[in-house]
């Protein structure tokens, strides 16, 4: 999936130039990497803001236009307004064609219905990871990394090297060595609460017995029983 950015060089820079230019619906940002001088852009806020709730604009080479010339970019970082819908500052990197690098890739889970550990021995799919960590050469980078439930059965755990991942990616040193897990199926826990059991009462009197037996010492003490 290809996704294009369309940017705008920026001269004005500073904190004040930056408030003014949010103002006008851009939000300042910058390109870096690959050997070359970073470069101030600007880009319109609300394409922007779609494109950031694009699972793929995350994890994909973004195909970036500054005035007629293409830049090769990832998104690297953005910054939001602590409760606004405004984008603040957004980073891009350059990607170098032939160099690896490092990118958290989201995970798709599939087929936990029809596994066996959930539809015949009653478990449920925990997902330990939502994304995890890769590298590769930028044309290999893949949008999402797909993790087959069907064969897991009830007290399975499926780790990192567990992934069947795309040819020519791989996860970071740290998590292949690691080997965390990325997802379980197990039975879920059952929360048991105890009922509170009320105190009987007697027939005559639709008392609890200890009342009950105070009330008869008490008439006791009081007179004797007429016979």
């Amino acid at each position: 999936m290809k996704i294009g950015v369309t940017a705008y060089p920026r001269t004005l820079q500073g904190t004040g130039a930056s408030r003014r230019l949010r103002g006008s619906g851009r939000v300042p940002a910058v390109i870096y990497g690959a050997g070359k001088p970073a470069a101030p852009v600007e880009l319109d806020h609300n394409a922007l803001l779609r494109q950031l709730k694009i699972e793929a604009f995350h994890a994909s080479i973004l195909d970036m236009s500054v005035e007629g010339s293409a830049e090769r970019v990832l998104l690297r970082d953005f910054q939001m307004h602590p409760w606004k819908q405004l984008v603040l500052h957004v980073d891009f990197q350059r990607v170098d064609p032939n160099k690896k690098i490092h990118m958290r890739v989201p995970l798709h889970f599939v087929n936990a219905e029809i596994s066996e550990g959930v539809k015949t021995g009653g478990g449920v799919v925990t997902h330990v990871m939502n994304d995890i960590e890769v590298q590769c050469l930028p044309d290999h980078l893949p949008e999402y990394i797909e993790v087959d439930l069907k064969d897991a059965k009830l007290g399975d755990t499926v780790h990192v090297n567990d992934l069947k991942l795309p040819e020519g990616v791989e996860p970071i040193p740290k998590l292949k060595g690691d080997n965390p897990p990325v997802a379980t199926v197990q039975v879920p826990k059952v929360v048991v609460v105890e009922e509170e059991v009320a105190a009987p009462v007697t027939e005559i009197t639709g008392q609890a017995p200890e009342a009950a037996a105070a009330a008869d010492g008490e008439t006791k003490e009081g007179g004797k029983e007429s016979k």
